[in-house]
């Protein structure tokens, strides 16, 4: 549980970095503020000082990082909503445990038969190695462009201004994302309500 705050935390945080002194890293830094998602009222903004005196590469590592990181929050913020809704799968997901028996967050983790746990692992270790990431090793046009030459969704058809603007649209999202996941973590650790604002409607998802 710590270990999923702080790399949520950590991914949140990466894309950014404060103006420093100095000739060489007001040139980065220069360089940083034109980036996708230095968007207002936070600018480029980085509280842990992950990118002081690092080069592009350093920064494209870190916004790749950030684009999967968002990519993931934003379906466990999707997945979360729609179990708590009460949606599941029919059948079972082993032996006499059934899909609709796995509570919501945090606590299906502990419900989860063993074998059930080893199949996630293993299918999100295969999507790291073979499919969330740029395995063409020169269709990349930005970091978290995992496209390879095979789907393209009309990406192409967009002018440079509207890519910018839905890949400045998707890590705001991402962002938000990150936050909000960590959110409903926190508050089911707390035995509270992760749906705040439906509780004090009197609708308790607990």
């Amino acid at each position: 549980m710590k270990l999923a705050i702080l790399t949520l935390l950590a991914g949140y945080a990466s894309a950014f970095a404060p103006q420093q002194n100095g000739a060489n890293t007001l040139s980065l830094s220069a360089s940083f503020e034109n980036e996708v998602g230095a968007q207002r009222p936070l600018g480029f903004w980085d509280p842990l000082n992950l990118l002081l005196d690092q080069d592009q590469e350093r920064f494209d590592r870190l916004r790749y990082v950030e684009t999967k990181h968002g990519r993931v929050a934003m379906l466990a913020v999707a997945g979360h909503i729609a179990t708590t809704l009460g949606l599941r799968l029919d059948g079972n997901i082993a032996t006499g445990v059934t899909f609709a028996s796995i509570p919501t967050g945090v606590k299906g983790l502990s419900a989860i038969p063993t074998g059930g746990i080893v199949q996630i692992v293993l299918f999100i270790g295969f999507l790291e190695l073979f499919v969330m990431k740029d395995v063409s090793g020169d269709s990349s046009e930005f970091p978290g462009d995992f496209r390879n030459n095979s789907f393209d969704f009309g990406w192409d058809t967009f002018s440079d201004e509207e890519k910018l603007q839905k890949r400045g649209i998707e890590l705001n999202n991402g962002r938000a994302a990150q936050m909000g996941i960590l959110g409903l973590m926190v508050h089911e650790m707390l035995g509270q309500d992760p749906y705040v604002i439906n509780g004090l409607m009197g609708y308790s998802t607990l």
